[in-house]
């Protein structure tokens, strides 16, 4: 089993930067596909980045290709978010997810293990 907890959100402006970390606990860590998701108010979660268990496979939602950075260190059991570029509709509660299988999904019903989230607020 995984558990996933994120950190690292908080309140920027506009066109600045924030990463999200999320450290998972679990022997299996490194066979875990992992995932980013999103909800914002009055919105259904939605899918944002995820990576295969080796790293190899990265998939990102449209809405922040070139803006959003999803990687991870097996060696610390964590995976990250680097969010640039950061727009008022990036506000969100971010999710970490983990899920058994070792290739990258972006449906959440891929995934077996939810964090608590991280509130991320972007102000224009």
């Amino acid at each position: 089993q995984v558990q996933p907890v994120e950190s690292g959100g908080g309140l920027v402006q506009a066109g600045g930067s924030l990463r999200l970390s999320c450290a998972a606990s679990g022997r299996t860590f490194s066979t875990n596909a992992m995932g980013w998701f999103r909800q914002a108010p009055g919105k259904e979660r939605e899918f944002v980045a995820s990576i295969s268990w080796t790293g190899g496979s990265i998939l990102y939602a449209d809405s922040v290709k070139g803006r959003f950075t999803i990687s991870r260190d097996n060696a610390k059991n964590t995976v990250y978010l680097q969010m640039n570029s950061l727009k008022p509709e990036d506000t969100a509660v971010y999710y970490c997810a983990a899920r058994r299988g070792p290739d990258s999904r972006s449906s959440d019903l891929a995934y077996d293990y939810w964090g608590q989230g991280t509130q991320v607020t972007v102000s224009s």
